[in-house]
Order: C-alpha cells, then sequence, then structure tokens
C-alpha cells in the first residue's frame, strides 16, 4: 500500500461529529425553552419581555453546562420601589 493510500484510508476512518448544545433559559424558578436558536441572548430577552417584563431589568448569568443543555439564568434586580 502506498502512502497516499495510507493516508486516504486514515483520512476516510476519521470522521468528526459536530452537534449543538441547546440553550434553556430560568426566569423566577421558570424553564423557558429557547424561542430560536439563531438568536443572541439579548434578542432572547426582548422576545420574552412581553409575557415576562421583570426580563427588561434583570441580571443575566451562565452560560452554565447542565450537561444537556447550556442554561442561562435571568434574575429579577433587586431595588426599591418609589
Amino acid at each position: 500500500m502506498s502512502t497516499i493510500e495510507s493516508i486516504n484510508k486514515l483520512m476516510t476512518a476519521t470522521t468528526l461529529k459536530v452537534s449543538t448544545i441547546p440553550r434553556e433559559f430560568l426566569f423566577n424558578g421558570t424553564r423557558i425553552p429557547d424561542p430560536d436558536e439563531k438568536l443572541s441572548v439579548e434578542e432572547v430577552r426582548e422576545l420574552l419581555t412581553p409575557s415576562y417584563p421583570d426580563l427588561a431589568t434583570a441580571s443575566l448569568k451562565g452560560p452554565e453546562d447542565t450537561g444537556t443543555a447550556l442554561r442561562y439564568t435571568f434574575q429579577r434586580a433587586i431595588g426599591t420601589k418609589g
């Protein structure tokens, strides 16, 4: 077997599998599935703010690898009213 044939055989025997880890969002104890993996985290915040108004001022923590997903946690801003 020539060197070229050996290299070709090795290259065909080696495969690389690429996969993405899904994102999930957590807010106030509620797990929110990723609405669109193509959106940035800030775009997700903007999309979810009408349903969760406190997201507009929430801080963001993460991503945290849970083993099955990358979790982003929105934490309510602590402050006083008035």
